[in-house]
C-alpha cells in the first residue's frame, strides 16, 4: 500500500511532496526548511531514501541536496539540469525502486525547463500517481519563459507535447499531482482547485483540448512578468543552496532601527495592514505576515539588501524569517517585536495613514475635491476593467516608478488591499501623502465610480 503526504508552501504557491510504502519514501521537490519533509517521514515511520527534483527551480530556494545528506538519500536530478550539486542523472524511462512493489518512473516532460522530468509512481506495475512538478498543472502549465528568451516559443511548444505524452501514458483516473499552480507565478495561468486528475485535465486543461499553435499564441500572449528575485533562485539552486539557518536574528532598539533606516537599509513591518495604518515607524513598509510575504519581499527588494524585520511577537518574526528563506533571504539583519511605541526613540511620534472604500473615494470625486487614484494590480487584472482616470502602475514596478504619480493625494488600490498596502506604506516611506483603499475592487462600480470595460 503506498501514501502520498502533500507538504504546502502557500506562500508561494508550491506543493512537495512525499511518498512511498511501509518503509521507504520519496521526496519530491522538497522546500528548503527540509524540517517540514522529516516531520511526515517520522510520523509514518519510513526512511527517505530518494531525493527527486523535477527541474531546477526558478521560484524557490530547494532543500533537495539538504535532505539528502542529512538523510543519506540518494539525489535524482534530471539529466540535462547543469547542476554542481552530487547528484544521480535521471533520463526519460529510467526507474526506480521505492518500496515492495512501489517503483518511481521518469518521464522527460519539457517545456517548464528543457530538462524538466515528471515521475510517476507505479504500485505493481499499475500507475497510482504522476508527479507532474511544472508540467501539467491544474486547468494549465508552468509557464515556459523563465529560462531563456530566445527559447519561449520553443518551450511553449514543448509543454503542449509533454502535457499530450502524460495524458497519452497515463489512465484517467491517475492523480495528477503537481509542484506549481497554487497561486505560483510559474504557473502560465491561474491555476483553480487543489485537486486533479488525467482524465479531468484532458477534458479541460488547454494544452489537451487546443491544437498546438493555438494553445502557444494563447499561453505567449498571458504570460505575467515575472517575479524579480527568479533570477536568483536557479544559480542558487545549480550550485546548491547552503543549509538554511533559522536561529533567531539579533535584537533592535530603537536607536538601531533608526540607524538602519538612516542608512538606506529596508525596515519591514509585518503586522496588519490596518495596525500599520494607524501607527507605524517613519520610513518603514509594510508587508502583511499573513499575505504573500516571500513573492513580493523578494520581488521589490534590491537583491542583497538589508531587511529588519518588526512584528507583535518572536513567533511572528520566526515564521516570516522562515518564509523568507525559501526564496534566498537567508538572515535578517535584526528584528524587534511590540509596537511602534517600541520602535521609536524618545520623543518621535508615528506615523499614519488613512484607509478608506471605493465609496468613500466616489464621495471624494463626488465634492469635486481632487483624488489621484493608483491602480497597482498586474496588467492582466486591469484588462479587466479600470477606474475611470486612474494611474496605473503595477506595484512590482512602484519604487522606480513613483515619478509618474501626479501631485497630490493618492488614493491606492489593489484587487483586495494586500498590495495596495504595500504601495501605500512605499509611498508614505517616500513623503507622499496616501490613502489605502482597503476594499474589493468588484465595489468600486457599486459605489458609484465609473469603471471601464473593455
Amino acid at each position: 500500500m503506498f501514501f502520498v503526504d502533500t507538504v504546502a508552501t502557500p506562500g508561494l504557491g508550491n506543493h512537495s511532496y512525499l511518498t512511498g510504502g511501509r518503509s521507504a519514501a520519496v521526496a519530491v521537490d522538497p522546500p528548503r526548511d527540509i524540517d517540514r519533509m522529516l516531520a511526515p517521514a517520522a510520523r509514518r515511520g519510513v526512511r527517505i531514501a530518494r531525493v527527486v527534483e523535477t527541474h531546477v527551480h526558478n521560484d524557490y530556494v530547494t532543500g533537495g541536496p539538504e535532505l539528502a545528506r542529512v538523510t543519506g538519500a540518494e539525489y535524482l536530478v534530471p539529466a540535462g539540469a547543469r547542476v554542481s550539486v552530487p547528484r544521480t542523472p535521471v533520463t526519460d524511462g529510467d526507474t526506480v525502486d521505492v518500496d515492495d512493489g512501489l517503483a518511481l518512473h521518469a518521464l522527460a516532460t519539457p517545456g517548464h525547463t528543457p530538462h524538466h522530468t515528471s515521475y510517476v509512481l507505479r504500485e505493481d506495475g499499475r500507475p497510482v500517481a504522476a508527479f507532474t512538478g511544472g508540467s501539467l498543472l491544474i486547468g494549465t502549465v508552468g509557464r515556459p519563459d523563465l529560462v531563456e528568451p530566445r527559447l519561449t516559443r520553443e518551450l511553449a511548444l514543448a509543454q503542449h507535447a509533454s502535457a499530450h505524452r502524460l495524458a497519452g501514458e497515463l489512465p484517467d483516473e491517475v492523480p495528477v499531482l503537481p509542484t506549481h499552480g497554487f497561486g505560483s507565478f510559474c504557473a502560465s495561468s491561474q491555476a483553480t482547485g487543489d485537486a486533479t486528475t488525467v482524465g479531468e485535465e484532458r477534458a479541460a486543461n488547454d494544452a489537451l483540448v487546443k491544437d498546438a499553435d493555438t494553445f502557444v499564441a494563447d499561453l505567449l500572449a498571458g504570460l505575467e512578468d515575472i517575479p524579480a528575485y527568479y533570477a536568483h533562485m536557479g544559480p542558487v539552486n545549480a550550485s546548491g543552496p547552503a543549509p538554511v539557518d533559522l536561529t533567531p536574528p539579533r535584537r533592535a532598539d530603537a536607536e538601531e532601527i533608526a540607524a538602519r533606516l538612516a542608512a538606506g537599509e529596508w525596515v519591514v513591518d509585518l503586522r496588519s495592514r490596518t495596525a500599520f495604518a494607524e501607527a507605524h515607524v517613519a520610513g518603514a513598509f509594510n508587508f502583511e505576515a499573513d499575505g504573500k510575504l516571500a513573492t513580493y519581499l523578494a520581488w521589490l527588494i534590491p537583491w542583497g539588501k538589508p531587511v529588519t524585520l518588526l512584528a507583535e511577537s518572536p513567533g511572528r518574526i520566526a515564521g516570516a524569517q522562515r518564509e523568507l528563506a525559501r526564496v534566498g533571504i537567508d538572515r535578517p539583519a535584526a528584528a524587534a517585536t511590540g509596537g511602534p511605541a517600541d520602535w521609536l526613540r524618545d520623543g518621535e511620534a508615528p506615523r499614519s495613514y488613512p484607509r478608506a472604500t471605493f465609496a468613500d473615494l466616489a464621495a471624494v470625486r463626488g465634492r469635486g475635491q481632487d483624488a489621484v487614484v493608483l491602480d497597482v494590480r498586474r496588467d492582466s487584472e486591469r484588462a479587466g476593467g479600470h477606474v475611470e482616470g486612474s494611474v496605473h502602475i503595477p506595484v512590482h514596478h512602484l519604487r522606480e516608478r513613483a515619478g509618474e504619480i501626479p501631485d497630490g493625494v493618492v488614493w491606492v488600490h489593489c484587487a483586495a488591499g494586500m498590495r495596495a498596502a504595500i504601495a501605500a506604506s512605499l509611498l508614505d516611506a517616500a513623503g507622499r501623502d496616501v490613502v489605502a483603499v482597503d476594499d474589493s475592487f468588484e465595489a468600486a462600480g457599486r459605489a458609484g465610480l465609473t469603471v471601464v470595460r473593455p
